[in-house]
């Protein structure tokens, strides 16, 4: 059954939200299952000498360190609930700016906060030519939106508008609070599955390996292929939090400026020109993150043309340059109020009436 409308659709992302991150606890105690076989199989934990019994005490030890990861994961969220905005202005190089530094751009967003009555979110620019803004924070006091230089010097300013209406969008829905918590624990999951393979590549080079009885090659085969589901399976979850959300953020864009046209076509000049050199976890949050390769398989964003084809069914908008490419192969998805962006149908009604 389809969401029927804008905030009934927002409430079953969000309880969708809420089922994927309670599985970010249950891969952070397999990948270090896997950490303490690959340990067993690398001779650096004793070995009872037969693989039953190395499996025995694996398990012992997954039952008592289980709890320990788990508390070092909450504790690493508290850290990141504290001084997310800081972490991600350093991995950005963002830096704070003012009214009297960009009065345009402040009053923007003063004026879209004002009319939800919301306090207005702080300002950052990356001093970058790239095309792309964010939104961070997990609470009033550190709700912050960032934008690059690029993206202030291409826009006009209803095209800055309509971005800034679309992350303030992400802010209104508490999206920005789902994915720091996603980013935080999907990064502990994918720092420890790249130190098991590090560590089982490195040692496969090494020729001062021991040969033990045990488990041995068997349990370092088995660490890998718990630490690669486990990167897998973070790299899922990141995406599907991140890419349905997109659509609604345009929506909502729209809901605020009452100009699709505007959203379109920043859209249009963002693509292609997006790219900036971020850690991986930073970039799902942006307006636009294009992956390529086998990356594209776990893309966190949907494809412009899809969103350029929801805007203009769904909320009347009109494409006044040609539309950027669609991806060859990728698969057209519903559209933020139901159905699929490609639907032969006449354009239908949007949220607001």
């Amino acid at each position: 059954m389809h969401a029927v409308g804008l905030k009934t659709y927002i409430w079953n992302n969000n309880l969708r939200s809420a089922f994927l991150l309670a599985g970010f606890p249950v891969l952070l105690v397999g990948i270090v299952f896997a950490l303490e076989l690959l340990m067993l199989g690398a001779g650096l934990l004793p070995s009872t000498g037969s693989a039953a019994g190395d499996a025995a005490f694996a398990a012992r030890l997954l039952a008592a360190s289980a709890p320990i990861s788990i508390l070092v994961a909450l504790a690493w969220f508290v850290v990141a609930y504290f001084a997310n905005t800081g972490i991600i202005a350093m991995a950005t190089r963002s830096q704070p700016v003012s009214r009297a530094e960009e009065p345009a751009l402040y009053n923007l967003l003063e004026n879209l906060a004002i009319s939800r009555g919301l306090r207005t979110p702080r300002l950052q620019v990356i001093e970058q030519p790239a095309m792309n803004a964010f939104a961070s924070g997990m609470n009033q006091d550190q709700y912050t939106i960032t934008v690059t230089r690029g993206l202030l010097d291409a826009l006009t300013p209803q095209e800055l508008e309509a971005v800034l209406a679309h992350e303030l969008t992400h802010v209104i829905n508490r999206d920005v609070r789902t994915m720091v918590i996603a980013s935080v624990f999907a990064g502990i999951i994918s720092l420890v599955a790249q130190i098991i393979y590090r560590s089982v590549m490195w040692g496969s080079g090494d020729g001062r390996r021991r040969d033990r009885r045990g488990g041995g090659m068997l349990f370092v085969l088995v660490a890998l292929a718990i630490a690669a589901v486990g990167y897998v399976l973070a790299l899922v979850i990141r995406m599907a939090l991140s890419r349905s959300r997109e659509f609604v953020a345009d929506a909502g864009s729209v809901e605020l400026t009452k100009n699709p046209d505007a959203m379109i076509s920043a859209l249009q000049k963002i693509a292609g020109r997006s790219d900036l050199p971020v850690p991986e976890a930073v970039q799902g949050m942006f307006v636009e993150n294009v992956e390529t390769g086998v990356m594209s398989l776990f893309a966190t964003h949907p494809p412009i043309s899809a969103r350029i084809a929801a805007l203009q069914q769904y909320a009347g908008g009109r494409v006044s340059q040609a539309p950027p490419p669609a991806v060859a192969g990728a698969v057209v998805e519903a559209g933020p109020w139901g159905a699929p962006a490609d639907t032969p149908e006449a354009p239908q009604a949007g949220p607001w009436g």
